[in-house]
C-alpha cells in the first residue's frame, strides 16, 4: 500500500509506503516500512525489512540495505550507502515513560556519499563528512570528518578514504583510482588525479 502519487515509485506488494514524498525510480522491497512524513529522494533502494521513519530524511541515489533503522532526526545525503543492519539512535536519555519528538531529538547527519558498513551504530548528534567510511560492526559516538576512514567500538579513525571506496595511503594518494589529497579542517579535499 502507498499513498504517494507517484507511478514512477515500485513498492512490493509486501512493503508498506506511507509517505507521500518518495523520489522516482525508487524502489521499496518487501516488508520496509516507510512512514507517513518521511523523505526519501530519487533512485534510491530500500531493501527488506528497512524502516525509515517520520521526520528522517534520505537523500538521491542511496542505497539502504536489508534491516537499517532511520530514525526522526536523521538527515541522509544523496549517494550514501547503508549496509545491512544500520541503526540510527535519536535520544541520549530515553526512558520509556517520557516520549520525545521534534527538537527534544538530537539530530544525526551522514554527509553525501558517506558508506557505513553492515552492523553500524550511529549514536545520535553526530555528524559523518562527505565519502567517510565507516567499517562493519564500529559504534560512531563522534563526529567524523570527511573521507575518514573509521572502525571499532567506541569507533575510532585510522585513516582515510578515497571518494571511490578504497583506502588512502599514508601520502593520501588512491592507489586505485589516482586521486590525491590534502588535508583541511574538515577532513581531506581532493586536488588532483592520475586519471586527468
Amino acid at each position: 500500500m502507498t499513498v504517494t502519487d507517484n507511478t514512477d515509485v515500485y513498492v512490493h506488494p509486501a512493503a508498506l509506503c506511507e509517505s507521500a514524498e518518495v523520489g522516482e525510480r525508487t524502489r521499496v522491497w518487501a516488508f520496509a516500512h516507510i512512514l507517513r512524513g518521511a523523505r526519501v529522494g530519487r533512485d534510491c533502494n530500500v531493501c527488506d525489512h528497512a524502516y525509515i521513519e517520520s521526520g528522517a530524511v534520505v537523500g538521491d541515489r542511496v542505497t539502504v540495505k536489508n534491516r537499517v533503522l532511520v530514525f526522526e532526526g536523521v538527515t541522509v545525503e544523496d549517494d550514501v550507502f547503508l549496509g545491512p543492519a544500520v541503526v540510527f539512535t535519536n535520544d541520549l536519555r530515553p526512558r520509556a515513560h517520557i516520549k520525545r519528538g521534534g527538537d527534544a531529538l538530537s539530530r544525526t547527519t551522514v554527509c553525501r556519499g558517506a558508506t557505513l558498513g553492515a552492523g553500524v551504530v550511529v549514536v545520535c548528534g553526530t555528524t559523518i563528512g562527505e565519502h567517510a567510511f565507516i567499517g562493519a560492526g564500529a559504534v560512531v559516538v563522534a563526529d567524523v570528518p570527511a573521507h575518514g576512514f573509521v572502525v571499532g567500538n567506541p569507533g575510532r579513525q585510522i585513516g582515510w578514504a578515497c571518494e571511490c571506496g578504497e583506502r588512502l595511503s599514508g601520502d593520501l594518494t588512491c592507489g586505485d583510482c589516482g586521486r590525491t589529497y590534502s588535508e583541511t579542517v574538515g577532513g581531506l579535499e581532493a586536488f588532483g588525479s592520475d586519471e586527468s
